[in-house]
């Protein structure tokens, strides 16, 4: 199934762009893209609440896609409806075209605690860069964390990039889960040992 679902696509300097069109063999609309799907099940609630959407879903930890694509056929979902990458998110951002996404997740990623490996995280003003790119003006980038340290990186680095405007009023915006809201695994861990969670949505300007 990962063979019939996953973009083939030279490791090449001209990153060449993948157009929609042939990612998913039609003119899909929209298209949400979540980074670091972990066991699946958030992307598989989106399918399952959004059947009229398509999904790109990047995970790359062979365990975490294999629960994934097990869900899948489990829950009978159309595969016309979804991609998969495991891999790097980033190697496949860059070959979606311009303005081709509405949506983008990111989840409780590795917040890389210690000082001399914040670099390494996910939401940095480079790959803002490439996630703006992609985003349709207006789209949406969601993401979330239980760590307070992170969370404040992640508001800061998004909010210093000029692409993106916080979509926030009062601090229940981001304390409290939104009606729509999937949980995973994850989230319920956190919470049962007393950890926040934090909500944090992103417009492209």
């Amino acid at each position: 199934m990962l063979a019939r679902l996953q973009p083939d696509i030279a490791e090449t300097k001209t990153k060449k762009k993948l157009p929609i069109e042939e990612l998913f063999g039609c003119a899909a609309t929209p298209v949400w893209f979540e980074i670091g799907f972990g066991g699946g099940e958030h992307l598989i609630g989106l399918m399952k609440q959004n059947p009229h959407a398509y999904m790109i879903g990047a995970e790359p930890f062979i365990n975490g896609m294999a629960n994934f694509l097990h869900s899948l056929r489990e829950e009978k979902l159309p595969e016309n409806h979804i991609r998969v990458w495991m891999n790097d998110a980033i190697l496949l951002a860059e070959r979606l075209p311009d303005q081709s996404v509405e949506r983008i997740y990111v989840l409780n990623p590795d917040p890389w605690p210690k000082k001399r490996h914040r670099k390494r995280r996910l939401i940095n003003q480079e790959n803002l860069t490439i996630f703006a790119r992609i985003l349709k003006p207006g789209g949406l980038l969601v993401m979330s964390t239980d760590v307070s340290d992170l969370a404040d990186w992640m508001v800061t680095e998004a909010t210093r990039h000029p692409a993106f405007t916080w979509a926030t009023s009062k601090a229940s915006d981001w304390r409290v889960m939104p009606a729509d809201w999937i949980p995973t695994r994850y989230e319920a861990k956190g919470k049962a040992k007393g950890r926040q969670q934090i909500y944090l949505m992103f417009n492209r300007n």
